[in-house]
């Protein structure tokens, strides 16, 4: 299966904390300003989209992803800026709707929003939820920020905040709505829900082959018209790395992968990660390292097989040199991108 429209092509930050090149660690401070320079070079060099995640831990630096966004708007002239993603569970739907129609607004219409229940879960406890409500939070405030998309007045009830009665937002934005997705990491009924609200569908595909994914984006698109909801598009999130070589790439990546992952896996209860799984994840899973070449033929076989309409490298993955990581964001403008599309056109 192949898109009908050019495929987009977008890079995601979570704002790793990163240490400089000989390995001296960086205030989260100079992190923020880094990511922000990376999100200036991502326009420069034709890149279409860029988003940055949400994080309330210190091996993440950017919490308040709209605030660098913005920093990046005033900087550049046509990248869609974005999340990845808010944790809407964790905070209040009518806030997060003026926030990002205010950068919608500094951008000149280049906003857009990711919405997630969140990986992590420091937020909940940080902002006074109870874990116990994960699910009621996400699904109740997801309701509310579909009809606050309409930007009209608004009359909600539930469970988790306070009813509106004729409620309105502010600023409007100057298109009438603000576009939006809904993070996914492969549960069908959050695939659903997506598509009931008609959102765009964010699928995180973080390890394994990416043709498994396919009944999940087959599922959104029937979803959709079953439910009358209009077409949707479908962007794939997966972490990644491009470096000149395909040697240099995956000896760079590595190390730093390991860090996160480690960290995380201590967390989470998983094996420390090897050199042989990373190896075996960049040969035919979903870690998407190498040269432009490869990263690029990697890229086109996972839009032809899921027919997506974007992808999104998330190109930090640990403790990686902001140096190493402009390197990456170049090569993937000026070399991935276009070979992509190229691919995509044979």
């Amino acid at each position: 299966m192949t898109t009908i429209q050019p495929v987009q092509l977008g890079l995601d930050t979570f704002g790793d904390t990163t240490v400089d090149l000989d390995g001296t660690p960086l205030t989260t401070a100079q992190v923020v300003r880094n990511t922000v320079e990376q999100g200036v070079l991502a326009d420069r060099v034709g890149i279409d989209a860029f988003g940055v995640g949400e994080h309330h831990r210190d091996d993440f630096a950017v919490s308040a992803p709209d605030v660098v966004l913005a920093a990046i708007a005033a900087r550049t002239e046509r990248i869609v800026l974005g999340t990845a993603v808010t944790v809407l569970s964790s905070d209040d739907p009518v806030r997060v709707y003026e926030r990002f129609a205010t950068l919608d607004a500094i951008s000149g219409g280049r906003a857009e929003v990711t919405l997630g229940r969140g990986s992590f879960t420091e937020s909940f406890p940080l902002f006074g939820f109870d874990l116990g409500d994960y699910e009621r939070l996400f699904s109740e405030k997801l309701e509310l920020f579909a009809a606050l998309r309409a930007e009209g007045p608004v009359s909600w009830e539930g469970t988790v905040r306070r009813p509106l009665v004729d409620a309105e937002v502010f600023p409007k934005t100057e298109r009438g709505s603000l576009p939006a997705w809904v993070g996914v990491g492969g549960s069908p009924e959050s695939v659903v829900r997506a598509a009931r609200h008609g959102f765009g569908l964010a699928l995180a595909i973080i390890g394994g082959e990416p043709a498994r994914f396919a009944p999940y984006t087959d599922l959104f698109r029937r979803a959709l018209a079953e439910l009358g909801q209009e077409p949707q598009p479908i962007l794939v999130h997966s972490p990644g790395f491009v470096f000149d070589t395909d040697e240099e790439a995956r000896d760079l990546l590595f190390p730093h992968f390991k860090a996160n992952r480690d960290r995380i896996g201590a967390e989470r209860g998983w094996p420390p990660a090897s050199r042989l799984d990373f190896e075996r994840e960049a040969a035919g899973g979903s870690l998407y390292v190498g040269s432009p070449e490869t990263v690029a033929q990697k890229i086109a076989a996972t839009v032809r097989v899921l027919g997506v309409d974007r992808f999104d490298l998330k190109y930090a993955n640990g403790p990686m040199p902001h140096e190493q990581l402009m390197r990456s964001v170049e090569l993937y403008g000026t070399k991935v991108a276009p070979r992509v599309r190229e691919l995509l056109a044979d």
